[in-house]
């Protein structure tokens, strides 16, 4: 082979081996045409072993044109490489990236808690019933808490309620309020009857977190104060508000209990929302959920607040707004509602 042949074969395949590396798609694509034009066995290997036919001037020619081709093939191989490592990192990158910046989708806005949520709805509920909503302060004093309810100093019933006390003023006389009760102090104080309101809000005990119990929970209460009133309109309107908030399916009854400020006094029972009062785990094959209590209200605590128990009558009743919300959605731990996991909140 004369070396302008040999030189022209050179050539040929530095094109070749030039085109071959542009085109490759992937590193390993580019892995394996490194080895067929710079390997071994390459064609250009082949070239350089037929140099030593050669005259020393030519040989001379033809190994410079080697090494230019080598060098070309070369450069080529690392800038497809360089090209090729580029667009991988780029591709893994997007994989694994992390969109942190703040969507202004509308659909994934943020919404009001599941408490929040079950405490506007009972408002309604109870405002389309000719209810008014009534708010007081979560620090309370003992009397408001306690004594104007009919639950003097070392009274028993002060054990229902595991109180924490605040350091003001003297021991013991200043509280986180363990009820919403104290509202329909402030409110008889305030207004003279009739009074039908409801008294929605947090409260606060000395309990210990499980899947039915929060020492920070909410409340909601209500009382009407007015001439004859009765125990039957007290049924008569737990009855109502089941069946405008639960639907007509579920209805609801009253049990006797003791509660210190009201008399006689009842336990407030539903029809269990998951069975309908047909009997499942849920409810203990009752048919019924207990959700709060009720009655009508003692003369004590009107005394408290200066309303002639002889010309006024009145009831009130209290249940849990957050047990609510876990029986309306069917949530069997009252924990969930307080951990702020997205996943869960979300859903609601």
């Amino acid at each position: 082979m004369s070396d302008r042949d040999l030189i022209s074969e050179i050539e040929d395949t530095t094109r070749d081996g030039v085109a071959r590396i542009t085109a490759a798609r992937t590193l390993d694509e580019l892995r394996s045409v490194e080895i067929e034009v710079l390997g071994k066995k390459a064609r250009l290997t082949t070239v350089k072993k037929a140099l030593g036919a050669l005259g020393p001037d030519q040989r001379r020619v033809a190994g410079q044109t080697l090494n230019e081709a080598r060098r070309a093939l070369e450069a080529a191989l690392a800038d497809r490489r360089s090209e090729l490592d580029a667009l991988a990192r780029a591709e893994r990158l997007e994989q694994e990236r992390l969109d942190l910046t703040e969507s202004r989708d509308p659909a994934r806005r943020g919404h009001h808690h599941l408490v929040t949520q079950t405490r506007d709805r009972l408002e309604d509920v109870f405002v389309g019933m000719g209810f008014t909503v009534a708010e007081g302060p979560e620090v309370e004093t003992d009397f408001y808490n306690f004594e104007a309810l009919n639950i003097p100093a070392a009274h028993p019933a002060r054990g229902m309620w595991d109180t924490l006390y605040v350091d003001l003023g003297e021991p013991e006389t200043v509280l986180l309020r363990t009820h919403t009760s104290p509202v329909q102090i402030r409110v008889m104080q305030a207004a003279s009857p009739p009074i039908a309101v409801v008294a929605p809000g947090r409260v606060y005990r000395r309990d210990t977190a499980d899947a039915s119990h929060l020492p920070v929970f909410h409340q909601i209460e209500g009382l009407v104060v007015d001439r004859e009133v009765t125990f039957g309109d007290l049924a008569g309107t737990l009855e109502a508000f089941t069946t405008a908030y639960f639907g007509g399916a579920i209805h609801s009854r009253l049990r006797p209990s003791y509660f210190p400020f009201t008399e006689p006094s009842a336990e407030y029972d539903i029809n269990c929302i998951i069975c309908e009062g047909q009997g499942c785990r849920t409810c203990g094959q009752t048919g019924w959920l207990e959700l709060g209590g009720c009655g009508m209200v003692h003369p004590n605590v009107f005394r408290a607040v200066d309303l002639d128990p002889e010309e006024w009558t009145g009831f009130a009743f209290g249940f849990g707004i957050d047990r609510l919300a876990l029986m309306r959605h069917g949530v069997d731990d009252i924990r969930e509602l307080m951990i702020n996991d997205v996943r869960f909140l979300e859903q609601f």
